[in-house]
């Protein structure tokens, strides 16, 4: 294989490097949270980069220095909540200070904390991105469909965990459960927003553990 060409300069981003003292990868985790507080809160299709570029101090031309597109924009954004919210899964529902299904619990009680410190305004980016999917190109389509993978598996894992404890009885379907799980979770976080508080999230886990009696 020969070697690359010492004096050969890369090919240069598109766009203008930011004038401010945050370096480039600290500009562009500022852009990718930013945008994930606009996303849960506003939807993605509709929504522009102004604001987000605005709040972070970027000029409009600089955008494209950081990511090629906004299709781009909204995959990292995309990837970086979905590491935050398998951290959070994973803080709850790998706890074995507690039992199975108390773990599942805590995670629920800790969304709902969530939701009410932004006073109901966000909710699941995922779960925006998801009603949204219509307006969205197919890559996002497998995206969303590979993060409610990951996420139905550690639900599943915490079913099994269960049944074998004897928490849930031992004919559940935890594979099934947990894709039933994140269907009705999604549809419950979403009518917390209409609502203005959490009695929607405790009507569904209240019938989903019941189902697994």
């Amino acid at each position: 294989m020969s070697q690359p060409d010492p004096h050969t300069k890369s090919p240069r981003k598109r766009g203008r490097p930011p004038k401010s003292g945050r370096s480039s990868s600290e500009t562009k985790h500022a852009l990718i949270q930013s945008g994930l507080a606009h996303f849960t809160e506003f939807g993605f299709s509709s929504s522009g980069i102004d604001q987000v570029l605005k709040e972070v101090g970027v000029p409009k031309g600089s955008f494209y220095y950081y990511f090629e597109s906004k299709e781009a924009f909204g995959l990292a954004v995309i990837d970086n909540y979905n590491r935050y919210f398998q951290k959070k899964l994973d803080t709850h529902l790998l706890n074995e200070a507690n039992p199975p299904l108390e773990r599942l619990l805590h995670f629920v009680e800790d969304a709902k904390s969530g939701m009410a410190k932004f006073a109901f305004r966000r909710g699941c980016l995922i779960g925006n991105l998801e009603r949204e999917i219509t307006l969205l190109s197919e890559v996002y389509n497998q995206a969303l469909a590979s993060v409610y993978a990951q996420w139905q598996d550690k639900i599943e894992q915490c079913l099994q965990r269960a049944k074998t404890a004897g928490n849930i009885h031992r004919d559940v379907d935890a594979n099934a459960m947990a894709s039933f799980f994140w269907i009705g979770w999604e549809g419950a976080v979403s009518r917390c927003k209409l609502t203005q508080n959490t009695q929607p999230i405790d009507t569904f886990m209240q019938q989903f553990l019941r189902l697994m009696q």
